[in-house]
């Protein structure tokens, strides 16, 4: 506000300065932006450029009145469909977030007081706050009659805060005691909790290593469709008699169909689907754990987490004030019920309260005066036939004596308790401690630790996950909390001596474990830091004071406790609260990621295979040696089908990093040699003037033999259910020659003998090359496992040190 705005607090503003500061649109009035428009996610979903190339193949087989053989457009519709509705439920959890949800405010205008809609409030408005309002909001106080705020959910401070004039209070906190008034100085968009919403609202998608791997070999397989689509068009439209004859004779749709065969097989369409199904698979799965993933690839981020920072109100702690223990110092009676009077006042704040459930009794007599808690003096008393009892911190009863007193006062609350002094003396007139003041009794406080956080960060800590506590709580009382939840943190850190610089700020996240006073923006920056210093970063919370960073993390976890901000931007949500389901998760992500990478290299291998194919025939002016319908039964007997199964099998292997470099060593090698096979295969074929239909029939034999041996390769070691997995399908090829209705359809034909041995000669020596392909493939896998092993040993002992 400019110095013209000030007002004078006593009378508010006038109806003619509301007036005025409205139509300037210096109001409260705030329309939050939307995270995400639909037509953006639809746009992202479905007009792709291999959506593209697939509605396009499709369309064309259509026109051409060959529909037989445009099935593949079903993986392509399931893609795009389970796309958009997974990013429409994310946009719909961010636009539901907001921080301030009072409908109303009181303020002073024209020197009386009024309650109006929160849009309402004008930059200079006197707020009146009493206990139980959320503040509108940002304002400063200029009155304060033991004005007490709620802030946690904001700031990460877990004690009300009490406000004295000058103070600022931020909009979203919650008056708990007392009552004051306040200039309003920060509306609408600039105040803080709306600054806070937008900021979270910012779209962003999961980090997930399979989905950005599968991406990639989209892009590259982009990059050479178009020039081997051309490649393979010339050579079946020469292959047909040429150009002109092929489009004077109708052949040209032959051609069409066997160009749309190859390209479409290019495009790893079921691996895209099979990883969005898997990942829906687990997130059900978790779901009867209680834990609520609002973004599928979330649950394979998890298993990937290597350093998880943990807020300490809601996730190490219950966020509630504990009573824990007496420590007397005289021999004085009457304490206990003195204790028990405070414990049950209609205005006794959460420390107080929690003295109820200890002394249950109380004075007889009522009190003859009382002095009300104030935030300077940090104390109150309370005045009985016996005297006067004053309760508060121990430095501010006794500011100017009782050394030994606070040394054991300050000893207490290095263990991680709060402490205060009740004591006693004889009654005054002027509000202040009588000198004859003698401090009674010790009283410490702690907040409640959750049982299963030991057992949880144990578990961490076995798994080479480095922990960092980030609390806006004083340093030294979050520092002895990590510590009675078996961390190694001899002290806190002060987030308030961060340094500036990006380094400086690494080494600094390095060599400590935990972080008090830290700001909301500070948390965000620790996360960013951390991410830069190449970790995979999880964080967990439940306050608005946690969004930011939880939103800036590779996985963020929130309470169902908590705050409606934090959940809305979290991806993975604890319905229970329990901190103990986290290990679930990351092994439910495990199971993902191994199986995945097991089913990738069947989907590669046919990536792989089917881009060899087009560019060797393509190149050799060989006729393609498939039709789209028989591609497609092929990849369903040994891809599609078995690969839905073994995605979901129960498997603990350890996430470990180059997830796509395994996958394309088995895959590339694999391709080749399937392609060299069935090369051979059609050279021999032509060479022998095999008819083309039997030739066709004989490569679908090859493929689906050599392509049930992968399976069986990548399904070692087989287990009883994989041996009826690929029983089943070899069973299906069976059924596929044997049926009349489905050979006719797929066009197949009874090989003659000098057809079926080659193709058994073929088939044989394909797959002897395949098995010298895993063994090199294990080989490659066994390397990296000891290298993941050695950097997880690496962890544990930078945690442990």
């Amino acid at each position: 506000m400019s110095p013209a705005d000030t007002v004078a607090p006593a009378a508010g503003l006038t109806a003619a300065e509301v007036a005025s500061r409205t139509a300037e649109g210096r109001t409260n009035a705030f329309v939050p932006d939307s995270s995400r428009s639909i037509w953006s996610i639809v746009r992202a979903n479905v007009l792709t450029l291999f959506n593209g190339i697939v509605v396009a193949c499709f369309l064309v087989l259509l026109v051409i009145g060959r529909w037989q053989d445009a099935l593949f457009g079903v993986s392509a519709l399931a893609n795009a469909v389970i796309g958009t509705v997974q990013e429409y439920r994310a946009k719909r959890a961010l636009d539901r977030l907001a921080l301030v949800n009072a409908p109303h405010a009181r303020v002073l205008r024209d020197g009386q007081e009024q309650e109006i809609v929160i849009g309402t409030v004008v930059e200079g408005d006197v707020a009146v706050l009493r206990a139980g309002d959320q503040i509108a909001a940002d304002g400063e106080v200029f009155s304060s009659l033991g004005l007490q705020v709620d802030e946690s959910m904001l700031t990460g401070e877990s004690e009300p805060v009490e406000k004295s004039p000058g103070d600022d209070v931020l909009s979203g906190s919650i008056v708990v005691g007392g009552e004051g008034r306040a200039v309003v100085v920060r509306v609408g968009a600039a105040s803080f909790a709306n600054a806070l919403a937008q900021e979270a609202k910012r779209f962003s998608l999961v980090a997930s290593e399979l989905r950005s791997s599968i991406d990639r070999v989209l892009r590259w397989v982009a990059w050479i469709i178009g020039p081997i689509f051309l490649l393979v068009l010339n050579a079946q439209m020469v292959a047909q008699g040429g150009w002109g004859p092929a489009i004077e004779s109708g052949t040209w749709r032959d051609a069409a169909v066997a160009t749309i065969a190859s390209v479409v097989a290019m495009i790893p369409l079921g691996l895209v689907l099979m990883t969005s199904i898997t990942f829906a698979v687990g997130a059900v799965k978790l779901s009867r754990q209680q834990v609520l993933v609002q973004e599928l690839p979330a649950v394979e981020g998890l298993a990937r987490v290597d350093l998880i920072c943990l807020d300490k109100t809601g996730t190490l702690t219950q966020g509630d004030i504990v009573f824990d223990g007496a420590h007397p110092l005289v021999t004085r009676s009457g304490w206990e019920q003195v204790l028990g009077w405070y414990g049950v006042q209609n205005d006794a704040n959460a420390t107080a309260r929690s003295l109820a459930g200890s002394f249950a009794t109380q004075p007889s007599e009522a009190p003859s005066g009382r002095v009300a808690f104030s935030s300077d003096r940090k104390w109150s008393a309370v005045v009985f036939d016996d005297g006067m009892w004053i309760l508060g911190a121990p430095e501010m009863v006794f500011p100017h004596g009782g050394t030994a007193l606070l040394s054991r006062a300050s000893a207490l609350a290095a263990s991680g308790r709060r402490t205060l002094v009740l004591a006693h003396g004889s009654p005054t007139d002027d509000e202040t401690v009588p000198p004859d003041a003698e401090a009674v009794v010790l009283l410490t406080f702690r907040e409640n630790i959750r049982a299963d956080a030991r057992e949880t960060l144990d578990y961490f800590a076995e798994q080479g996950v480095s922990v960092r506590v980030i609390s806006g709580d004083n340093p030294q009382t979050v520092a002895a909390i990590a510590r009675d939840v078996g961390l190694d943190a001899p002290t806190g850190f002060d987030a308030r001596n961060l340094p500036d610089d990006q380094g400086d700020l690494i080494r600094v996240l390095d060599e400590n474990v935990v972080f008090g006073r830290v700001t909301p923006e500070q948390k965000k920056r620790i996360v960013i830091a951390l991410k830069t210093a190449g970790h995979v970063v999880a964080m967990t919370g439940d306050g608005v004071n946690d969004a930011l960073a939880i939103k800036e993390a590779d996985i963020g976890v929130a309470m169902n406790s908590g705050a409606a901000a934090t959940k809305a931007v979290a991806r993975l949500v604890l319905l229970d609260g329990k901190f103990s389901h986290l290990p679930r998760v990351v092994a439910e992500g495990r199971q993902v990621i191994a199986n995945i990478e097991r089913v990738s290299m069947l989907f590669l291998t046919k990536t792989a295979y089917a881009t060899f194919l087009a560019v060797v025939f393509g190149a050799l002016m060989l006729p393609f040696p498939f039709l789209p319908r028989q591609l497609s039964v092929i990849d369903g007997l040994t891809i599609g089908v078995p690969a839905f199964f073994l995605a979901l099998l129960p498997n603990k292997q350890r996430y470990v990093p180059g997830f796509l470099r395994r996958s394309l060593t088995f895959a590339v090698p694999a391709g080749a040699v399937v392609t060299l096979g069935l090369a051979l295969y059609a050279l021999a074929g032509s060479a022998w003037t095999i008819p083309e239909a039997e030739i066709r029939t004989g490569a679908t034999l090859i493929l689906t033999i050599v392509g049930l041996w992968i399976l069986v390769v990548l399904s070692r070691p087989v287990t009883r259910f994989k041996s009826f997995v690929i029983g089943a399908m070899m069973i299906g090829l069976v059924l596929v020659f044997s049926i009349p209705l489905v050979r006719d359809f797929l066009q197949l034909v009874d090989p003659t003998l000098p057809t079926a041995l080659l193709v058994l000669v073929v088939s044989a020596g394909s797959i002897g090359l395949i098995e010298i392909v895993r063994f090199v493939h294990r080989r490659v896998a066994a390397r990296d496992s000891v290298r993941a092993t050695a950097a997880r040993a690496a962890a544990v002992d930078r945690t442990e040190g």
